[in-house]
Formats: C-alpha cells, structure tokens, sequence
C-alpha cells in the first residue's frame, strides 16, 4: 500500500502524491510515458530511493521505518540494474542467496532450477558482462526470485528479452501469482500488460490518472486507447507530406 508518496528533483516534481493498493496476490501493471514517474515511484517504493513524503507497506511492514525486515519480503528487478558483471551468471544467482542467508544446498538447488527454466544454463559459467541485454535482464529476475519473495517489484523485465524467453518468464510470473504471489511490473507493452495483469495504475507527470482492476480502467475500450485517452499528447503526421513514396 502507497499513501502520499512525492519526489521533487530540483524543480522537477517527479512524483506527486502517489496512492496506490496493490492486493495480495495480484498481478499489478504501472503503465505510463517516458519520464511519468514510474521508475522513481518504484524505487520508492522498494527502499532504493528515499522519498520526500509519503509512506509505504509490504504486508503491513513500513518499508522505510523496517527496512531490513521490509526488503525480505520483496525481490527487486529495478530499472538499468548495475550487477557484480564480473560473476559468471551461476556465480551471481548463488552470491544473491547467500545474502539473503539461505543455506547453500538450497542456494545451488534453485540456481541450477532457476537457470532451467530462464534458459541460461548453457551460460551458467560465462561471465555476465559478456551476456547479451536480454540474458542481463534474466540473470537479474533469477536474482530476484531465490529467496522466494512475497512480492517482486519489476520494472521493465521484458525490456531487451526475446519472444520466446518473454514468454518464458510470464509463465514463471502467473505460476508464481496462482500460488499466492503478488507482482508489480512496469511496462510500455500495453497488450502485454492486458493480457497479463488483473490490476492496472495508468501515471502520467507524477500522478496517478486511473487504477483498479484492468477491466475496471479500460472500460469498453482497450487498455492502450484508453491509455491514450487518459495520457494525451498524441499528435498527427500533418506537415510529413514530404514523407510518401508515390
């Protein structure tokens, strides 16, 4: 649960009073345009960003006045995530364990599940700074997910990642929803988001513009024309004359 939450940047308010419920375990979509907040809202939300104002909690639990016993709860895939790239990627799952203090035959045993079903046992024993955007996308979800957190809070995991591994990892996301999970996903992948979310929040300039269940936001039209709708900004191609080829 989001209560208030506000970030200024200099001049730039960045967030503006976010409130947000996200239920226990849901599939919850943040959807807006570039620079919208969503990132920054996020970060704030998983103790990575301190806020200006505002309160959050995870299962009841102040993020930012039990930070510690907060963060147990969650697995984080923030946005442009920096790794330890000079671990192989078996390596860099295995250490995410051991910080969590899980015992290390239980560590090796969801590694090597982990790598399985995201497809990366073949480049278990490279080096991550020589994996691909993609495979640094799902060397850091498989870090997220060791600890089998409560809530995992991912912004932008399809950004970079191929089709099939794409589906790969919504598979692996509404297992772990029907078991009682609860996600949080940033996406400019409307369809994706429709298809996969049962909550939605449309943000846009710091604020939030609509939430609740998809259906409840989309109304009768689809996710992504309603976004538009609530957003704005689109423009025409008038004054493109030029841009024709007969």
């Amino acid at each position: 649960m989001i209560r208030g939450l506000a970030k200024r940047f200099g001049d730039k308010i960045a967030v503006n009073g976010v409130d947000l419920d996200v239920p226990a375990g849901s599939f919850y979509g943040l959807v807006g345009p570039n620079g919208a907040g969503k990132t920054t809202t996020l970060s704030m939300a998983t103790g990575l960003l301190r806020p200006d104002h505002g309160q959050v909690w995870v299962h009841g639990v102040d993020v930012w006045k039990r930070p510690l016993e907060a963060k147990k709860l969650m697995g984080i895939l923030p946005d442009g995530v920096r790794l330890f790239d000079r671990l192989t990627g078996e390596q860099l799952v295995t250490y995410a364990g051991l910080l969590r203090g899980m015992d290390r035959d239980t560590v090796a045993e969801r590694v090597t599940d982990l790598l399985r079903a995201l497809d990366l046992t073949n480049d278990a024993g490279t080096l991550v700074v020589d994996y691909s955007a993609g495979m640094t996308k799902k060397i850091a979800l498989a870090s997220a997910l060791i600890h089998a957190p409560s809530l995992l809070v991912l912004d932008e995991p399809f950004e970079s990642v191929d089709p099939v591994s794409a589906a790969n990892i919504r598979d692996i996301l509404s297992s772990y929803v029907s078991s009682g999970g609860s996600v949080i996903v940033s996406s400019h992948v409307m369809d994706l988001v429709q298809r996969m979310c049962d909550h939605v929040a449309v943000i846009a300039a710091g604020a939030v513009l609509a939430a609740g269940t998809v259906d409840e936001v989309r109304g009768e039209s689809s996710l992504e024309d309603r976004f538009v709708e609530l957003v704005g900004g689109r423009s025409t191609a008038e004054g493109l004359t030029w841009l024709r080829t007969s």
